[in-house]
């Protein structure tokens, strides 16, 4: 560029402009360019080149100036008639003086890399132009510590943060103290997770550090390379050279939001998702990183105003975490355009070229009013057709496949337990549970002080066992560190001790108070268990209809369509247990095609539900109901005679096909009992002697167990499952079915005799004595179901009714969201991460609560044979309930909405095949519906142009047997064969496949192959077995032989069975406010007490018409709502239900509400 140019005068003294090109290069702007034109930019075309023209300058890199952002806005600013835009260059900026800069009235000039900020500021106080964004305010943006100093001074909401220092002059503000799981930065504590920024905005080296509870290690985020804009690393100790801000993790569900302000009255909100995920930037078919507009609430609009003013940064662009109901500002980048909004720049260029006209028109005496524009009407969108629309997912999952959970009890009266348990507050609740690092360190270095003393003194009085003390040390010694994820001890205090009944422990009773120390081991999430529920995660998504588009060439792209552009509201739960976590990560993984370590999406992505009842139960602590289940089954399982009639009706009152037949396997109990013990025996001698095998001294079993480990599980069970009077100890059963299912799954590489015998047997036993633990009877049932999953049921209960109500969530903004044709519509996913106590209560609710009568449906007397015959709640059982919405029925009608309860037990067990019962497949079709269904002019064909329009299905009544033919191995997660296509397409099924098809009834689903799926619905995936994979590794072939390919140990899941599809949302809200009303005196005390700790824990910040009823309010749960829950008042397709998010770690979760989740 010529000098003159860079003047920016022509020969005729008009300016000469330079504008950057899309390719990148500079151009010389045109008199097409310079054309006024009619409309909202300037007033009807008149060639009247004398009127002065106000000259805005562009004073920035090359780079910046050049940006296809900056040339769209400063093309369209020149469409004013009165300016006129001059762009300095690179050139003159970096070598000239600023006394021979272009001249301009207005100037934009923004720091980056290289910049010049100084020469820019000193060009400011030369010729004093009116400034878009400040350039002082520049220098502390290039400051975190002065970034939040001045958010802070703004009364902007920030997360908890402190500053170290690393400033040898300054030493007080550089005191670091680390530790396993926090650090301590100026007296100041923060706890994991923890975000570390450097202190210069430059940096963008920010690391995220995680709890050892979650798996530790931490995130390091960079400026994007390529598709990567973060990983995953094992250090957890922080850094120790340079200054740092040290802030608390808000956790966001995995969403980032920027904005972008065009001063203090216009903001342009994105979302994206967060760096810190998976580290994978999702990018579109150019290469952009894909973002979507979300809409602001008033709130965020006022923090957009503060922050514009504050920084003085007309255009200014920063980041807003959406954590627990509020907006936090993170970051503050300075000047910032969106990219590829074609709205944004037309909105961007108006109010930036107003500004410059009505500060400036009136100095210049040029004639100009600012136009009146009315404000942009929201758009509210409705659909059409006559079916319905998915509105609501809720799932309750039990945990993946783990190891044997192990358990040793041992009495302590040691003064070192007791001063433990008073360190921990243990006195408060007469409980204390450690499992912290620091934690099970000081109970290891107990363990080791009493041994030596063992050794040193053999006179000493120590009351622990030897052995005992010598089985805690080993156990807390193992994978040579802490993690709260796979070992817990557990502290009671008994007031004058306990009354001894294992064999392991002494006959004599000691006076006075004693601790009881339970030490949990095992029960580790397996390899197997992370593979099951990443690939259930994968199927998962095809229960979600829509998305072609960037998403199309593999199974559940709807579900990713709707989740990648915000009208997915999703939120995962799970309870404390470290194997429950982590299979709620590993699930959240395959649904949502995430990539990477678990760690990071354990973290943003699931919620712990701990110390509130939802999830957890305290098994230590059984009702009396079960206590007195418990001591019957004892008192029956001990008669050494075959079961009599009699025994048939007390042990089995509802008649139970698989109680009945696992009764008559065992015959005669304590013989079967005799069975077992002989059978663990001689696997027990038979370890014993491949450990003396030399060949065996190196042999590693699965997931890294020994020999000596596998010996130590069995011998343990052979002691105390046959106990001193030669009574059998039943509670043992389920723990002996638990390891030989786990060594006949999984170390079968051994072939140890007789395995196949005793997992017959034990199972046999497992089958009566698991289910029946949780009630013998229908009232003993629903009693014990109550006393575990009441909040969970009333939690489902606000989960439904808050479906189709306005609340604050990620909302696409219906005028910026190119490409979404329905902006409005979002679909509300609960899932429930828990345990089988859990699953097995909620599903006795359903069973014996009264929710239909089956003498009089059909289908429910279907649906019950089916669950009798089920013999196991295995793991990754599910229970799904699916809301849609009628939208062209009343609002206020029954009608309107419509529920449908689903079903899997689980994961196959070993010999299934043969005896598995048979359901009626997934979402069955009856053949009287057919027509209606299959009639593709009532479904929106979404092969076109409309990639994510909602997919919607009939209520289908079944009131006779139905008609669909089911192939034994067609339902579970296994490669279909039928055809190369099909094996390209969809290469795994977890739902049914088409052999449940009839062959007169003709697929209309996911094409011929696998039109059983989803029968009648969901077309838009028709052609979804033929289009190629964009990633074949990502969807594993499966083997019906092995399982998982690639991982030969995995087995398949069951797929779901619909049990009903016919419900009213009125039905079924009637039928849980009954189970919550029923619930006994006792429940409603502990729901009292739960109420009182949620109300002590409210934040009082959040908006009180925001917040749900607290759940645990029994005194709420019978009160008549206004107008029906089932009624509302505005087109579904323009609400959405999302809310605050509850805190994501355990430490957190004292916090945790019922609120909008």
């Amino acid at each position: 560029m010529s000098k003159s140019s860079g003047q920016g005068l022509s020969n005729s003294g008009l300016p000469k402009f330079l504008i950057g090109s899309e390719g990148g290069e500079s151009r010389e702007l045109d008199d097409k360019d310079m054309r006024n034109i009619s409309g909202p930019y300037g007033e009807d075309e008149e060639d009247d080149q004398a009127e002065r023209q106000i000259v805005v300058g562009i004073c920035s890199m090359m780079k910046k100036s050049n940006s296809k952002p900056m040339t769209e806005i400063m093309e369209r600013l020149c469409k004013f008639e009165y300016i006129t835009v001059v762009i300095f260059s690179e050139e003159v900026i970096l070598s000239e003086p600023v006394e021979k800069w272009p001249l301009c009235d207005c100037l934009i000039s923004f720091h980056s890399k290289g910049f010049p900020l100084d020469k820019a500021v000193g060009y400011a106080k030369l010729r004093n132009p009116l400034l878009i964004n400040d350039l002082n305010m520049q220098y502390f943006i290039q400051d975190r510590r002065e970034v939040y100093r001045i958010l802070q001074e703004e009364g902007i909401d920030l997360p908890r943060y402190a500053v170290l220092n690393r400033d040898p002059d300054r030493p007080e503000e550089c005191n670091l103290v680390e530790s396993e799981d926090h650090v301590e930065v100026n007296g100041e504590v923060f706890h994991k997770p923890f975000v570390e920024k450097p202190v210069s905005a430059e940096d963008h080296n920010v690391y995220i550090y995680y709890p050892t509870s979650a798996g530790g290690g931490s995130q390091r985020l960079f400026r994007k390379i390529g598709s990567r804009s973060s990983v995953y690393s094992p250090e957890s100790t922080v850094r120790k050279t340079g200054s740092y801000i040290y802030e608390e993790f808000m956790p966001t569900d995995g969403t980032d939001v920027k904005v972008y302000t065009v001063g203090p009255d216009y903001a342009h909100a994105e979302a994206r998702k967060s760096p810190a995920l998976d580290g994978k930037v999702e990018r579109d078919s150019e290469g952009k990183e894909i973002r979507y507009p979300v809409m602001l609430t008033a709130m965020e609009k006022l923090v957009a105003r503060k922050v514009c003013l504050a920084f003085k940064q007309t255009v200014c662009g920063f980041d807003l975490l959406r954590a627990n109901g509020h907006s936090f500002v993170c970051d503050v980048n300075g000047f910032s355009f969106v990219k590829n909004s074609m709205k944004y720049y037309d909105d961007c260029a108006k109010v930036l070229g107003n500004m410059v006209m009505r500060e400036l028109a009136p100095q210049f005496h040029i004639p100009w009013s600012i136009p009146m524009e009315a404000e942009d009407i929201p758009i509210v969108p409705t659909t059409s057709g006559t079916m319905m629309e998915l509105r609501c997912v809720i799932a309750v999952i039990r945990h993946g496949d783990r190891t044997p959970k192990q358990k040793m009890k041992m009495e302590v009266r040691n003064a070192l337990f007791f001063e433990l348990f008073e360190k921990y507050g243990g006195y408060k609740s007469g409980k204390l549970k450690l499992k912290k690092p620091k934690q099970l360190q000081e109970v290891l270095d107990i363990a080791r002080q009493l041994l030596a003393e063992l050794v040193l003194h053999n006179d000493c009085e120590i009351e622990e066992k030897k052995s005992k003390l010598e089985q805690l040390k080993t156990v807390l010694e193992m994978y040579g560190h802490f993690s709260g994820i796979n070992r817990k001890v557990q502290l009671t205090y008994l007031p004058n001790g306990q009354p001894k009944a294992s064999s392991e422990e002494e006959d004599s009773l000691k006076d006075g108070p004693s601790l009881l120390l339970v030490l949990k081991w095992g029960g580790e999430l397996t390899p197997a268990g992370r593979v099951q529920a990443e690939e259930l995660g994968r199927a998962f998504r095809c229960m979600y209809p829509g998305g072609q588009g960037d998403y199309a060439g593999f199974p559940g792209c709807g579900l990713l369509r709707l989740h990648s552009t915000y009208r997915h509201d999703l939120k995962i739960y799970a309870s404390d247990e470290g194997r429950v976590q982590m299979t709620a990560a590993a699930f959240a993984k395959g649904l949502l095609a995430l990539e990477g370590e678990l760690t990071p999406i354990l973290v943003q992505m699931v919620k712990s539900a701990n110390m509130n009842g939802l999830l957890d139960s305290d098994s230590d602590s059984l009702t009396d109901c079960q206590q007195r289940v418990k001591a019957r089954l004892h008192e029956i399982m001990q008669k050494n005679k075959d079961f009599s009639e009699e025994d048939y009706n007390k042990l089995a009152p509802t008649g139970s096909p698989s109680l009945v037949n696992s009764m008559r396997v065992i015959a005669n109990p304590v013989k079967t009992c005799d069975q077992v013990h002989t059978l663990i025996k001689s696997l027990t001698c038979q370890i014993c002697k491949r450990l003396e095998d030399p060949k065996s001294a190196d042999l590693q079993l699965y997931h890294s167990e020994t020999l000596e480990l596998m010996l130590q599980r069995w011998s343990k069970l052979e002691r105390d499952f046959r106990m001193k009077n030669c009574r059998y100890d039943i509670s043992k059963i389920p723990d002996i079915y638990d390891c030989v299912k786990y060594d006949t799954q999984h170390n079968s590489s051994l072939s140890l005799e007789d395995t196949l015998e005793l997992f017959r047997l034990s199972r046999a036993l497992a089958d009566i004595i698991i289910p029946q633990e949780y009630g013998i009877t229908k009232a003993e049932k629903l009693d014990i179901a109550s006393a575990y999953c009441l909040p969970l049921v009333k939690k489902i209960q606000l989960d439904l009714q808050r479906t189709h109500e306005d609340e604050a969530v990620n909302k696409l903004h219906p005028l910026y969201s190119r490409g979404v044709m329905s902006p409005g519509r979002h679909v509300r996913t609960r899932l429930y991460f828990t345990s089988e106590s859990h699953v097995h209560s909620l599903l006795s609710i359903f069973r014996y609560g009264g929710l239909l009568d089956e003498q009089k449906d059909e289908q429910w007397k279907q649906a019950m044979d089916y669950l009798s015959a089920v013999t196991e709640l295995n793991y990754m059982t599910q229970i799904v309930i699916m809301l849609y919405e009628d939208n062209n029925k009343d609002p206020s009608s029954e009608e309107r909405f419509h529920v449908e309860l689903h079903f899997s037990p689980g994961v196959k067990g070993c010999k299934d095949e043969d005896n598995a019962p048979m359901g009626f497949g997934f979402r069955p079709a009856s053949s009287e519906n057919h027509e209606k269904q299959t009639n593709q002019g009532s479904l929106e064909d979404l092969s076109q142009d409309e990639p994510d329009r909602a997919v919607l299905t009939e209520p289908i009544n079944i009131q006779r047997k139905s008609p669909l033919i089911r192939n034994r191995k067609a339902g579970s997660m296994e490669a279909l064969s039928e055809s190369n296509t099909t094996s390209r397409g969809l290469a795994y099924r977890i739902l049914p496949s088409s052999s449940r098809q009839s062959p007169e009834i003709k697929p209309s689903g996911l094409g011929s192959q696998c039109a059983g799926l989803f029968s009648a619905s969901f077309p838009n995936l028709r052609d979804l077995t033929r289009a190629p994979r964009k990633n074949p590794s990502s969807l594993r072939n499966l083997s019906s032989q092995a399982g998982f390919e690639g991982c030969s140990l995995v087995p398949s899941i069951y797929p779901l069975e619909t049990l009903h599809n016919s419900l009213s949302l009125k039905q079924v809200d009637e039928f849980l406010t009954a189970c919550c009303k029923n619930g006994s005196q006792s429940q409603f005390k502990r729901l009292k007490s739960l109420s009182a700790m949620f109300e002590s824990h409210s934040q009082p910040s959040i908006d009180v018409d925001s917040q749900e009823t607290p759940m645990s309010t029994p005194v709420q749960l019978n009160q008549p709502a206004a107008k029906p829950i089932w009624y509302t008042g505005d087109p579904p397709s323009t609400v959405s239900s999302a809310g605050p998010s509850s805190p994501s770690v355990a430490e957190s979760s004292s916090n945790f509400e019922f609120n909008n989740e």
